[in-house]
C-alpha cells in the first residue's frame, strides 16, 4: 500500500516549531520540476508579458498557486499523500496569521496616519531638515536607529519608511532608491538589534549564545553598512531633485491643507516606545491606528469634514477603504493616498498562495531534497560557506519564508560546521548574511510582500537600492574566501 510504503520512506524531524519532511523516494530532479516551472513561469510575466499581467493583476498569485498545483502532482507520483501536503499547506498558514494581521493594520495605520495629519507633518518637517544632498544616507541612519531600537524591520518601514517615502517623493527622488536606503537601513538593525526575533533564532539553531552571534556577526555587516551609506551618500549628491522654490511650495500647500503641529508626533512616538518595551506588534499598532483615528477629530477637523457629511464615516472609511485629500498641488494629491486595508489584499493575497506553494514543497520533501544537495557539494569550507549561502537564498525563494530560511539550514548545517572545526557562530552569521536580509529582495516571500505592499513599491524598483540586503551574502562569502575572522572551535572534531 502507498501508505505503508510512505511511512518508511517520509519521516518529519521536529525542529522548535518546525518540521523537515524528507521523503527518500523523491529525486534532486523532480525536487526541481516545480522549482523550474515557478522560476520559468514568473520569467515570461516579467520579461516577454505587457505590464506584467499574464493572468490579470493577479498573476504573481496564480502562478504560485500553478506551481504549488505542480508540486502537488510531483507528489503523488512519489506516494505522498494529499492528507500530508494539506497539513503542510495548514501548518504554513498558520504560522502567517500574525504577519497578515498585521499587515492589516498597517493598512489601517496608513489611512488613519494620513486623515490624522501624522504623515503629513513628517513630510512637512522632513522638507525642512532633511536637504536632498543627505536625504538618502540620512535615509539610511534613520531607519538604522528605529530598527536597531525596535528590533523589526517591519515596524521600521510602517513607520518612518511610509514618512520618508513621500518626503523623498516630494523632492522628486525616484522612490525605489528610497525605498533600498529605508530597507538597508532596517535590515542593518533587524540583524544587529538583540530584540530582533531572527536575531535570537539564527544562534539558537546554530549552537551558540545571543551576543557571540551579534559580535561576530559585526565583522561582516559594518563594513557592509558602511559601504551602503557611501553609495547612498554618493548618489544623494548627484541626483537631479526639486529646486528650493518648489519645496517651499510643498511646504504651503500642506500647511494650508492640514493643522501641522508637533504635537502629531506623539502618536508614532508612543507607538514606537510600545514596541521598545516589548509590547506585543499587533497591540503596538492597534494603538496607534486609534489614537491617530482621534487625533484625527482633534487636529483636523476641517479635512475629515471636508471628505465625508459625517466625521465618523471618514475615519471608518480610511481605515478600511480608500481615502484622497486633495491639495493645490498635484504632487501632493498623490501623495497624501491611502487605500486602507483594501489596499493591502493585493500583498495578503501574494502571501497566502506562496505560503500554499511552500507548503506543498515542504509536504512533499522538495526543500529538505535540495538542501540536501546543496550540503553534498560542499567539499571545502568555502564550499559549505556558498552551500550555505545558496541553500538560504533559494529557500527564501521556494519556502517564500525568512523564517524557514534560517531553520531548516541552521539544523541540517550545523553538524558539517562542526565537522569541520568551525565554531558554531561561523554559520549563525552566515545565516543572518542570507537568510534574514535576501527575503527583502524576493516579490513572494513574506518579507518582499510586505515591504512592497507597506512602502508602495515593487521589489524590482527597490532591489538594486537594496545594496545592504544584496551585498551581505557577497560579503560573507568574501570573509570565507579570504580566511577573514573564521573562528576555528577549541577541539576540532575529528
Amino acid at each position: 500500500m502507498a501508505n505503508d510504503n510512505q511511512e518508511d520512506n517520509i519521516s518529519e524531524i521536529e525542529i522548535q516549531d518546525q518540521k523537515i519532511i524528507t521523503n527518500t523516494k523523491l529525486s534532486l530532479l523532480e525536487a526541481l520540476i516545480p522549482v523550474v516551472a515557478l522560476m520559468a513561469m514568473l520569467a515570461y510575466n516579467i520579461f516577454y508579458v505587457e505590464d506584467q499581467e499574464l493572468l490579470g493583476a493577479y498573476t504573481n498569485q496564480y502562478i504560485l498557486l500553478i506551481a504549488g498545483f505542480i508540486a502537488a502532482v510531483v507528489g503523488l507520483f512519489n506516494q505522498v499523500t494529499l492528507k500530508l501536503m494539506f497539513q503542510e499547506v495548514i501548518e504554513n498558514l498558520k504560522k502567517i496569521v500574525i504577519p497578515l494581521m498585521i499587515l492589516i493594520l498597517v493598512g489601517a495605520l496608513s489611512g488613519t496616519w494620513l486623515i490624522s495629519g501624522i504623515i503629513p507633518a513628517m513630510v512637512y518637517y522632513g522638507l525642512q531638515v532633511l536637504s536632498p544632498e543627505i536625504f538618502l544616507p540620512a535615509s539610511v541612519i534613520i531607519a538604522i536607529i528605529i530598527s536597531i531600537a525596535t528590533g523589526s524591520s517591519w515596524t521600521t518601514t510602517a513607520t518612518v519608511g511610509i514618512a520618508l517615502i513621500g518626503i523623498g517623493t516630494a523632492l522628486g527622488i525616484p522612490t525605489g532608491m528610497v525605498a533600498g536606503a529605508v530597507i538597508s537601513g532596517a535590515y542593518f538593525g533587524d540583524k544587529m538589534s538583540p530584540l530582533s526575533d531572527t536575531t535570537n533564532l539564527a544562534p539558537a539553531m546554530a549552537g551558540t549564545d545571543l551576543f557571540t552571534h551579534i559580535r561576530y556577526m559585526a565583522y561582516t555587516t559594518v563594513p557592509t553598512i558602511v559601504i551602503t551609506i557611501i553609495a547612498f551618500s554618493i548618489m544623494s549628491m548627484n541626483l537631479e531633485v526639486a529646486g528650493s522654490a518648489d519645496i517651499g511650495h510643498l511646504i504651503v500647500a500642506i500647511d494650508n491643507t492640514f493643522n501641522i503641529t508637533p504635537l502629531l508626533f506623539i502618536v508614532p512616538g508612543v507607538v514606537v516606545a510600545l514596541i521598545i518595551m516589548k509590547t506585543k506588534p499587533l497591540i503596538a499598532l492597534a494603538v496607534g491606528v486609534t489614537l491617530a483615528a482621534v487625533f484625527s477629530f482633534i487636529f483636523q477637523s476641517d479635512v475629515i469634514s471636508s471628505l465625508s457629511s459625517s466625521s465618523f464615516t471618514t475615519v471608518i472609511k480610511a481605515i478600511f477603504v480608500d481615502t484622497a485629500i486633495v491639495t493645490d498641488n498635484e504632487m501632493l494629491n498623490e501623495l497624501f493616498s491611502s487605500g486602507g486595508i483594501m489596499g493591502m489584499m493585493w500583498t495578503i493575497i501574494l502571501i497566502i498562495c506562496a505560503m500554499i506553494f511552500g507548503g506543498i514543497m515542504d509536504g512533499i520533501g522538495g526543500l529538505e531534497r535540495i538542501t540536501e544537495a546543496l550540503l553534498k557539494m560542499a567539499k571545502s569550507i568555502f564550499g559549505l560557506f556558498s552551500s550555505t549561502v545558496m541553500s538560504c537564498v533559494g529557500l527564501n525563494v521556494i519556502a517564500s519564508d525568512q523564517y524557514l530560511a534560517i531553520v531548516i539550514p541552521g539544523k541540517m548545517y550545523e553538524k558539517a560546521y562542526r565537522d569541520r572545526g568551525l565554531a558554531p557562530e561561523n554559520l549563525s552569521r552566515t545565516l543572518e548574511d542570507t537568510g534574514t536580509v535576501t527575503s527583502a529582495l524576493v516579490p513572494w516571500n513574506t518579507c518582499g510582500a510586505y515591504h512592497s505592499g507597506v512602502l508602495g513599491v515593487k521589489v524590482e524598483d527597490y532591489f538594486a537600492f537594496a545594496i545592504f540586503n544584496w551585498l551581505s551574502p557577497f560579503m560573507t562569502l568574501f570573509f570565507a574566501g579570504f580566511n577573514i575572522k573564521i573562528r576555528q572551535l577549541v577541539n576540532k572534531t575529528k
